[in-house]
């Protein structure tokens, strides 16, 4: 059974540790770095990208064993470490009411995190819930296939619009007639979105 719950976190101004130098610290890594959370990395040692991250200010990197002090003030830990002994130390650092990954026992975790496609505002995430990993991927690139990297714009087109539409529409039918029709597929390719939403606009006024 399936109990996990769908969740989209505000990470910015959030503390996040990182606890391993390898590839799947890494991967927890590179997907956090658009969130602006303050994210930490205990390792002793880390490949060129953690570096170079470190090096810019990106991350903090302590390059040590971990220690169960670490773990205080994260909202969210990632235990991944190449070594089940220490992501269990890891877990067992964590306080109630923090969330713990552990790479190496999906079961034994808080969370997960699920194979994702990003397309500006647009977040698709798929999650097999541990079963298949490889399926979960598999998904997602069938997905980045159905939806195309024009996604992004159309998102902040849509976003922009629905600001204008809620703050100077106040005829409540007018209102959700225009929410409603910039959905339309035919906005998505539209090469000149702005013009199309006149035409619509004077269309329904």
């Amino acid at each position: 059974m399936n109990s996990y719950y769908p969740i989209m976190l505000r990470l910015e101004g959030k503390r996040v540790v990182v606890v391993g130098g390898g590839k799947v610290a890494e991967r927890k890594v590179k997907g956090m770095l658009e969130t602006d959370a303050q994210i930490t990395l205990i390792s002793p040692e880390a490949g060129a990208f953690i570096q170079v991250l470190a090096g810019e200010g990106k991350i903090v990197w302590h390059q040590r064993a971990f220690e169960p002090a670490d773990v205080e003030g994260a909202v969210l830990i990632f235990a991944a470490a190449n070594d089940r002994k220490v992501n269990q130390l890891i877990k067992a650092a964590a306080g109630e009411h923090q969330w713990v990954n552990v790479a190496d026992d999906p079961e034994g975790s808080d969370f997960h995190v699920p194979a994702r496609i990003e397309r500006g505002r647009l977040n698709i995430a798929i999650s097999t819930g541990g079963a298949s990993p490889s399926l979960a991927r598999r998904i997602r690139e069938q997905l980045e296939q159905q939806f195309a990297p024009s996604y992004g714009d159309y998102l902040e087109f849509l976003f922009i619009k629905r600001q204008w539409i809620l703050s100077h529409v106040e005829d409540e039918l007018l209102k959700n007639k225009l929410l409603a029709a910039i959905t339309d597929p035919k906005f998505l390719d539209c090469p000149d979105r702005e013009a199309a939403f006149q035409q619509l606009y004077n269309e329904l006024i």
